[in-house]
């Protein structure tokens, strides 16, 4: 569908309901002496098949499934085996629900691991995995989100107020200063420069570097080629021990401080957080646990807010709804609006666009049998636009999401499962607070009226040019 096609579409077309619902499929572990049937498999060679995938990571996808149906095969340059892709409903329930001894997660493999550390929620697997993931959760619960809402609005002010105007800016790197911000005082609890120590501004500076660098094309390539290793190489190793120095160094001055229990931020949360056995986080554990945080709240955020305003200049009806709704008297429609649109812009555009599980016995997908260890993954773009549960699925439609909430199988941009992203309830406060913020204090257009096509960055899909806007009018607060 052209882009000038889906919009029209969003502004003419009538509201559809949320799903219709993917035909049932079976899928799970059977018996080790059943028959492989392995799904058909992309003719291309595999470097092909990973410069179309980073290149044009919904093109890829979606031409997959329009060819092979619910499952097919891709090849990856980190691994010499069959990689099998799913996207039905049916499938991604199999995996999530299974003993995770059956079915580990593979972020093991990340790009990433070499800078979150051997510690770090994200990649652990099993016991450990849960063990990271109890002493985490207290942070990120409902009411804890809830005392961060104040200053995400306080930073979003900040941020809108030195846009200029009529002047065209990539959207991302704004929502990117956004985030950071939110992580700084959110996470660290580094505040206004009067109030921050010497330790935590270099932390600050080193991270900005840190982050600039992991999610270089650069870095990616050379991750991808040392694959198996565990620590940083090359210029990025210089950049992490820089990292490592300023985050230790917060680390000791605030266990010297000992003033946790009068704080509200994360790390303070975890410095008196204890295990099963009555035992702290060590220093280690606590650099490997934040740093997860940094990465997993900065990129992933700041470019699904891009996402969603990249959608929605390309959608006047649902722009013109949002707009009208925030600066209306209407607090709880422009709430469940401003949701919505959330919802929707995570389907339509979903930020890490795969999820993947590794099987350790024969699996069923459908009509296909794998072999134990084959690593599977699920296409969140395929699952996302599939017909039989969204109804015209390449169309931005907010209020497919006013009345049903998104189901646990058929949208998973935070992932599901006991692996399920658990700064989720902070990313959503965080994008509703920005997102209004917005669009109730300008008036945004695209300099250019054609889509912005995906690409990926590291392990994300952005938009190609950062989501250009231009500011065409102020509104006062």
């Amino acid at each position: 569908m052209t882009a000038l096609a889906e919009n029209q579409v969003a502004a003419e077309a009538p509201a559809p309901a949320a799903a219709i619902g993917a035909p049932a499929s079976p899928a799970g572990p059977v018996d080790s002496g059943a028959g492989i049937a392995m799904p058909p498999a992309m003719a291309i060679p595999g470097v092909l098949q990973g410069l179309r995938f980073a290149r044009r990571p919904m093109t890829f996808a979606l031409g997959a499934q329009r060819e092979f149906g619910d499952v097919w095969q891709i090849r990856v340059p980190t691994r010499a085996e069959a990689f099998v892709v799913t996207c039905h409903p049916d499938h991604l329930r199999s995996l999530l629900k299974a003993d995770p001894a059956e079915a580990p997660s593979l972020t093991g493999e990340s790009p990433l691991r070499p800078i979150l550390g051997p510690n770090s929620v994200l990649t652990s697997v099993g016991a450990r995995h849960l063990r990271q993931r109890k002493l985490l959760l207290p942070p990120f619960h409902g009411e804890a989100v809830q005392r961060y809402v104040e200053m995400i609005a306080d930073v979003a002010r900040q941020e809108i107020d030195h846009w200029p105007l009529d002047e065209p800016f990539a959207l991302a790197p704004r929502m990117q200063a956004v985030t950071l911000e939110v992580i700084m005082r959110g996470v660290f609890g580094v505040g206004v420069a009067s109030q921050t120590t010497t330790a935590e501004r270099r932390m600050r500076q080193a991270l900005r570097r840190m982050l600039a660098a992991s999610m270089s094309p650069l870095y990616f390539l050379v991750e991808l080629r040392n694959a198996r290793h565990l620590e940083p190489k090359g210029l990025l190793a210089a950049v992490m021990a820089m990292v490592d120095r300023q985050m230790y160094a917060v680390i000791r001055e605030r266990r010297a401080a000992g003033d946790s229990d009068e704080r509200g931020d994360v790390l303070s949360l975890l410095l008196e957080a204890r295990d099963e056995h009555g035992e702290p986080l060590t220093d280690p554990e606590l650099r490997d646990e934040l740093m997860s945080l940094v990465l997993a709240g900065h990129e992933t955020t700041a470019n699904s807010l891009a996402w969603i305003f990249e959608r929605l200049l390309r959608t006047p009806a649902a722009y013109g709804r949002l707009r009208e709704v925030v600066r209306g008297d209407d607090r709880p429609a422009a709430q469940a609006y401003v949701e919505a649109t959330i919802h929707e812009g995570m389907r339509i555009r979903p930020v890490i666009p795969m999820i993947g599980r590794l099987v350790m016995r024969p699996w069923r997908l459908g009509g296909y049998t794998v072999p134990a260890r084959t690593p599977i993954g699920v296409s969140i773009i395929a699952l996302h636009h599939r017909p039989d549960v969204y109804a015209d699925p390449h169309a931005f439609l907010p209020e497919r999401f006013l009345s049903v909430k998104p189901g646990t199988y058929t949208w998973i941009p935070f992932g599901g499962g006991i692996r399920r992203c658990l700064g989720a309830s902070l990313a959503m406060a965080e994008q509703r607070v920005v997102l209004e913020a917005i669009a109730r204090r300008t008036d945004l257009v695209a300099p250019e009226p054609t889509s912005e096509r995906p690409r990926m960055r590291n392990v994300t899909m952005i938009p190609r040019s950062g989501c250009l806007v231009r500011v065409a009018r102020r509104h006062p607060d």
